[in-house]
C-alpha cells in the first residue's frame, strides 16, 4: 500500500492516537511493572538492552535494545492491553520513479523460503484472528505491521512476516503480478493486443487520478529536489514499466537487511519470547554490514523557487471555473530535534487550524479559494520537516493575490503573536489525546514515531509528550516573543521556500494516456516475433499459476476451536433525565466522559432531508448563544475533545423495509469541564446562529470540496452505496445522505450566489431534530464520573425542554422498540416500516475523470436476526478470499476486490481502483457460480469462520461499549445468538443460500463510477450520469 507523505503525518499532527482501545488486563504485576525490570547492559537472546524508560503520560514503559551481531535496533513499548503489535521497518530510499521499493514491498508477501505458497499474507488474513495486517511505503521507509490479542497467532504472524522480509522468493511470476508486464489483453488469444498489467501499475494509476495526491506528490519532488524525495517512491505509473526483475532482487539485497531494519513490539506479551523467535529466525542468519541508506539533508537555496504543474480538471468541482491550487512551502529544521519538531508542530497549529487562526482569516473567509489546499500545514515525515501554506479551488487571476496575502500574515504573526488562551486551548487538546484510550494505539505509536527513528532520532524522547509541554511553556515564560522569533526564522527570513501552482489542463488525461500509448509501443517495437511468443506464453505460464488451486498447508494457522465460544457482556444501565431516556455504560476511561444523544428525524419534511448532511456539518461551527463562531471554536477546543453531529441510518435487526433515521451529537471532555460542554451544547440547541451567510458560503464551499476531493479514494463506497440504493428504504436515504447524489446536491449548493433559501431551510431542521421529545442519550465514563454526570445531563434538558413541540411524524408506519429488551414497558426507539416498498433493479454509471473503475454489484437478501445470515457472511468472505480475490486483483490487475454482507441485508461486491468494469461484473457472478458448485473445502469454510471472527471480536474502545445496542437496538444476547450462528455454519448451508439469495432473478442494483465506457454506453439497460 502506497502511503503518501502527508497521509502519514494527518493521523498524527499532534499526536493523534485516534480509534479505539481495547480493555485492559488486570494482572498481579502488570506489562509496564515487569518491563521495568530490566537493567542496561543485560544480554537477552542476541540483544542488549540500552535503556529502560517508564512514560506514565502513556502508561507504559519503553525497552530500548540493540542486536549484538548486525546493529538492529529493537524498541519495545510494554503496556496493559492485549492488543499486541509487531512492526519492522526498512529505510528504503530509491533514486528513480520506477516504483521500486513499492513493488517490492508487495512482492515480498507473495511467499518465502518457510512459505513458499503463493500469496501468504492474504492467505494468513484468514488464518488468523488478526486485528490489523498490512504493509506500507512511505517516502523514505517501507514498513510491515500486524496487530492481535491471541499469544499463538502473534507467534504465526511473527513467524510469516520474518520469513517474508528477510527470505522472499521474489519469483518473477509474482513481480509480473504485482509490478508490471506486457501481455496480451487477453492472454489466451495472442493476437489480441499487447498491454501494461499489474497491480501497482494500476494502483498508482488510480492514487494520481487524486489531483490532491497529485499535487502533494509533485510538492514534495520539488521542494527536495537532491536527493530521495525527489522521486516518487511508489511509482509513477510511466516510469514503472523500466524496473526490471534484477532491480527489484538487487533493491532488497541492500535494503531489506537487519543493519537497515528497526523492530517495534507493543503491549503486554513478553518481550524474551520475541526477542528468541526473531533471534532464531531470522537474525541470527546474519552478519552486520553497513547498509549505506542514510538520506542527507537537502541543500538549501540562497533563493526561493516558483514552478507550475497541470492536473485533470474536476468535474464535481464546487466552482468549474475556479480549480487552481497555489502553496507556498517552505524547508523548516531536521525531525530528529524532538522539541523543536513539536514547537514549529504546535506553531503550526496555531497558524491554520480552526476559525480563530491568522491564515484562516486572510486566506479562508475572504472566499478566495474553497478551502485550505490539502497538504497546508507541518508536514514531519521526510527528514527534514516543511510547512505549506496555501489555497485549492481558486482563480488563476487570484495566484498573485494568495501571495501576497502569505507574505502580509506572516508579517502580521511576527507583529502580533498568538492569544494566550489559543496557545492553551492546543495544550488541553493534548492532554485530552494522551488520555483517549485508542483500540489501534500499537499502530499509532508505531506510525509515530516511524520517520524521525528512521532518519536515527531517539523515539522514546518523542513519547515523551508532557516534558515537551513543559518545556514549551518555560521557553514561552522566559521569552514571550519564542514563537513569533520561530515565524520570523522559518518562514520570514527563509530562502528555501517554493511556490508551487497547478490548474486544470482540459486534455490532461488524453495527454496522459497518449504518453502510455506512446510508451507501450515504443516497448512493443522492440520485439522480435520470438519476443511476442514468449510474451504470450508467459502470459498462460501466469495465468495458470494464478487459476491452479494453492496449498497453504505449509502456513501456520489458528483453528475453529481458538476462537472464543461467548462474548464479555457490557453491562449498561437504562435510566432517564428530564424525561429522556439515557444508556450508562461504566468504563475505565481515564477521566474523560463521552456524550452522545440519538435525534430522531421521524417529524422531517421530505424536502428537507437532502440538507441534513450539510446541517450536521455546520451546526457546530456557525456560533451559538453569546458566542460568534470564532468563540464557539475556541471555547470547545478549551473545555471538550471535539462535538460533532452526524447523519445517521440505521437499518432494523429483523425487517428490511424497517429502519431508523436520525442524526447523532457526540462530545467528549475531561470531568472538570463537565458543565461547559452541556453549556455549548445547550446554546446549540437554543440558539445557534443561522444568520451570518458569509461564515455560511465558507462552509459550504469546504464541504462540498471535501465530498469532491474524496471520491477517487473512496469511488468503492460511493458505487456500493448508489448499487444499493433502490433495494432497501434504509438504502435510499443512506445514497440521499452520503451518496453520488450528496456530493451533486452540495455541488449545486455551492454554486448558488444567495443562499437565503439555505439559511431559512436550516432553522426549520433544528426544530425537527433538536426536539427533546425525539431524542434518547448515553453516557460512557468512570462510576464516579457517572454520578456526576446524571445532574449535569438532568440540567441540560431541563434548560432545552423549551424546544419541545409536538411534531406529527411524516410517516404514519411508526414502530416502537423498547431500548431494554427485557422492558417492554420501559423507553424505546422509534423506527419506520414502509410496508408498500417495493426494491427495483437498477444499473447506473457515472462517468469521472479518473483511468480506473470503481464497481459494485448489490443483492437484497436477509437481516441481521435471520437464521441465513451468519451463513452469508461466511460466504462472502470464503468467496472473497478463495475466488474473487484471485480473479479481481491477480488477473484482473484490480488494486482490490470482493464480497461482504451487511447489516442492513445487501449482499455487495466490489472492486477498488480496477483498469476493467463489465468484465468485473462477470467475475461477480462467476463468484456466485462457483459457490453453488459447493467446489471449497471444510479448510476453506475454517478459515473463512477465522476471518470473520477476527472482525467480529475487534477490540472495542470503552468510549465505544455499549454502542451497538444504544443505536441499533442489538444486545450481547443478540450478539452471542449471532456467534453461534457463525459456528454452526456449514457446507451444506453455504451452497444452499448461495443458491437462495444469490441466484440470477435476486433483486439487485448495479453502479460503475470510472472513465468513459463504450460496453455501457451501447447498452440501453444503463443510466448514464
Amino acid at each position: 500500500m502506497f502511503r503518501q507523505t502527508k497521509a502519514v503525518i494527518e493521523k498524527v499532527r499532534y499526536i493523534s492516537f485516534s480509534g479505539r482501545q481495547h480493555v485492559w488486563r488486570l494482572k498481579s504485576t502488570s506489562a509496564r511493572e515487569r518491563a521495568l525490570q530490566y537493567q542496561p547492559g543485560l544480554k537477552i537472546h542476541g540483544f542488549t538492552v540500552k535503556e529502560v524508560v517508564p512514560v506514565p503520560d502513556l502508561f507504559l514503559t519503553t525497552v530500548k535494545l540493540s542486536h549484538d551481531k548486525t546493529g538492529a535496533q529493537y524498541l519495545h513499548a510494554a503496556r496493559d492491553d492485549s492488543n499486541n503489535l509487531f512492526s519492522v521497518q526498512f529505510r528504503t530510499t530509491p533514486m528513480d520513479s520506477t516504483g521500486v521499493p513499492h513493488i517490492l514491498e508487495h512482492t515480498v508477501l507473495c511467499g518465502s523460503e518457510k512459505y513458499p505458497c503463493r500469496d501468504p499474507f492474504f492467505k494468513m488474513l484468514n488464518r488468523s484472528l488478526s486485528t490489523f495486517m498490512n504493509a506500507f511505503t512511505a517516502s523514505d521507509y517501507t514498513m510491515y505491521p500486524f496487530s492481535t490479542q491471541n499469544a499463538k497467532d502473534f507467534q504465526n504472524l511473527l513467524s510469516v512476516y520474518l520469513d517474508a522480509v528477510f527470505f522472499p522468493c521474489l519469483r518473477e511470476h509474482d513481480f509480473w503480478q504485482e509490478g508490471w508486464r506486457l501481455e496480451n489483453e487477453n492472454p489466451t488469444d495472442p493476437s489480441s493486443p499487447l498491454v501494461f498489467k499489474g497491480v501497482v501499475f494500476n494502483e498508482m494509476k488510480g492514487a494520481f487520478s487524486d489531483n490532491e495526491c497529485l499535487y502533494a506528490q509533485h510538492l514534495q519532488n520539488k521542494l527536495f529536489p537532491d536527493h530521495t524525495y525527489s522521486v516518487v517512491s511508489g511509482g509513477e505509473p510511466l516510469a514503472i514499466p523500466n524496473l526490471t526483475w534484477k532491480q527489484l532482487k538487487q533493491f532488497h539485497a541492500t535494503h531489506y537487511h537487519p543493519s537497515n531494519a528497526r523492530f517495534f513490539t507493543y503491549g503486554d506479551l513478553p518481550l524474551e519470547t520475541h526477542l528468541k523467535q526473531i533471534q532464531e529466525e531470522a537474525l541470527s542468519k546474519f552478519e552486520c554490514i553497513n547498509p549505506n541508506t542514510a538520506v542527507p539533508s537537502q541543500p538549501h537555496w540562497t533563493n526561493p523557487r516558483e514552478d507550475h504543474v497541470t492536473c485533470s480538471p474536476d468535474a464535481l468541482a464546487p466552482d468549474p471555473g475556479r480549480q487552481t491550487t497555489l502553496c507556498v512551502s517552505y524547508l523548516l529544521g531536521d525531525i530528529t530535534d524532538t522539541f523543536e519538531g513539536f514547537t514549529v508542530s504546535l506553531l503550526s497549529s496555531l497558524m491554520v487550524s480552526g476559525p480563530n487562526s491568522p491564515f484562516y482569516k486572510s486566506l479562508i473567509e475572504p472566499k478566495i479559494g474553497t478551502d485550505f489546499a490539502s497538504v497546508a500545514g507541518y508536514d514531519g515525515s521526510t527528514k527534514e520537516a516543511s510547512f505549506s501554506i496555501g489555497l485549492q479551488g481558486i482563480a488563476k487571476e487570484d495566484v498573485e493575490t494568495v501571495k501576497q496575502i502569505i507574505s502580509q500574515t506572516i508579517e502580521d504573526i511576527i507583529a502580533n503573536g498568538f492569544e494566550d488562551e489559543r496557545i492553551e486551548a492546543f495544550i488541553h487538546k493534548i492532554e485530552i489525546q494522551m488520555k483517549h484510550q485508542s483500540t489501534n494505539f500499537g499502530l499509532s505509536l508505531a506510525s509515530y514515531i516511524a520517520s524521525s527513528w528512521n532518519h536515527d532520532g531517539d523515539p522514546v524522547e518523542l513519547l515523551k509528550i508532557s516534558e515537551s509541554v513543559e518545556r514549551f511553556r518555560q521557553a514561552l515564560k522566559e521569552n514571550p516573543n519564542f514563537l513569533q522569533e520561530k515565524v520570523k526564522h522559518y518562514f520570514k527570513e527563509n530562502t528555501h521556500r517554493l511556490t508551487l501552482s497547478m490548474s486544470p489542463d482540459e486534455a490532461y488525461l488524453e495527454k496522459q494516456a497518449k504518453a502510455e500509448e506512446e510508451k507501450l509501443q515504443r516497448k512493443i517495437q522492440a520485439l522480435s516475433e520470438n519476443d511476442r511468443k514468449d510474451i504470450y506464453e508467459k502470459g498462460l505460464e501466469l495465468l495458470s499459476a494464478q487459476s491452479k488451486v494453492q496449498d497453504a498447508s505449509c502456513l501456520p494457522a489458528l483453528k475453529v476451536s481458538d476462537i472464543e465460544p461467548t462474548i464479555p457482556i457490557t453491562p449498561v444501565q437504562i435510566s432517564t433525565a428530564g424525561g429522556i431516556p439515557v444508556q450508562y455504560c461504566e468504563q475505565p476511561t481515564n477521566g474523560l466522559v463521552y456524550f452522545r444523544a440519538m435525534c430522531s428525524l421521524n417529524t422531517l419534511p421530505e424536502d428537507l432531508r437532502l440538507y441534513v448532511p450539510l446541517f450536521c456539518s455546520v451546526i457546530t461551527k456557525l456560533g451559538c448563544g453569546a458566542l460568534d463562531y470564532r468563540e464557539q471554536a475556541q471555547q470547545m477546543d478549551l473545555r471538550t475533545g471535539g462535538m460533532s453531529v452526524s447523519t445517521q441510518v440505521i437499518p432494523d435487526s429483523s425487517q428490511l423495509d424497517m429502519y431508523e433515521q436520525g442524526v447523532l451529537l457526540f462530545s467528549s471532555c475531561l470531568d472538570r469541564n463537565l458543565s461547559h460542554m452541556f453549556q455549548l451544547w445547550r446554546d446549540i440547541f437554543t440558539s445557534p446562529h443561522f444568520d451570518n451567510e458569509e461564515r455560511l458560503r465558507v462552509l459550504v464551499m469546504q464541504s462540498a470540496q471535501e465530498l469532491a476531493n474524496g471520491i477517487s479514494y473512496s469511488g468503492h463506497l460511493y458505487a456500493m452505496t448508489r448499487a444499493s440504493r433502490h433495494l432497501t428504504p434504509a438504502g435510499e436515504i443512506q445514497e440521499t445522505f452520503g451518496g453520488m447524489e450528496q456530493v451533486r446536491f452540495m455541488k449545486r449548493i455551492a454554486e448558488m450566489p444567495d443562499l437565503t433559501k439555505v439559511m431559512r431551510i436550516l432553522p426549520r431542521i433544528k426544530l425537527h431534530l433538536f426536539n427533546p421529545d425525539n431524542m434518547r442519550c448515553a453516557v460512557n465514563a468512570t462510576p464516579q464520573k457517572i454520578s456526576d454526570t446524571a445532574p449535569q445531563l438532568e440540567n441540560f434538558m431541563e434548560n432545552i425542554a423549551k424546544n419541545k413541540n409536538n411534531r406529527k411524524p411524516v410517516r404514519t408506519n411508526i414502530v416502537a422498540k423498547p431500548l431494554d429488551p427485557m422492558d417492554g414497558s420501559g423507553p424505546s426507539r422509534k423506527l419506520i416500516y414502509e410496508t408498500t416498498f417495493q426494491p427495483c433493479h437498477m444499473k447506473t454509471f457515472f462517468q469521472l475523470p479518473f483511468p480506473v473503475n470503481f464497481v459494485s454489484e448489490s443483492i437484497r437478501t436477509v437481516p441481521f436476526s435471520h437464521q441465513d445470515y451468519a451463513s452469508l457472511c461466511i460466504l462472502a468472505r470464503m468467496m472473497t478470499a478463495k475466488f474473487l480475490h484471485g480473479e479481481i486483483r491477480e488477473k484482473g490487475g484490480a488494486y482490490g476486490g470482493g464480497a461482504r454482507m451487511g447489516g442492513g441485508g445487501l449482499f455487495t461486491f466490489y472492486s477498488y481502483r480496477d483498469p476493467n468494469s463489465v468484465q468485473t461484473l462477470s467475475a461477480f457472478h462467476n463468484g456466485v457460480d462457483w459457490a453453488k458448485s459447493g467446489k471449497f473445502t471444510q479448510q476453506d469454510i475454517d478459515e473463512a469462520k477465522l476471518s470473520v471472527f477476527s472482525a467480529v471480536d475487534s477490540p472495542v474502545a470503552p468510549a465505544d461499549k455499549g454502542m451497538a445496542q444504544f443505536l441499533s437496538g442489538i444486545t450481547d444476547e443478540m450478539k452471542q445468538s449471532h456467534r453461534e450462528g457463525l459456528f454452526a455454519v456449514e457446507h451444506k448451508s453455504l451452497v444452499d443460500v448461495a443458491e437462495r439469495y444469490l441466484s440470477v432473478g435476486r433483486m439487485h442494483g448495479v453502479a460503475i463510477l470510472g472513465p468513459e465506457n463504450e460496453a455501457v454506453k451501447k447498452d440501453p439497460s444503463w443510466i448514464i450520469k
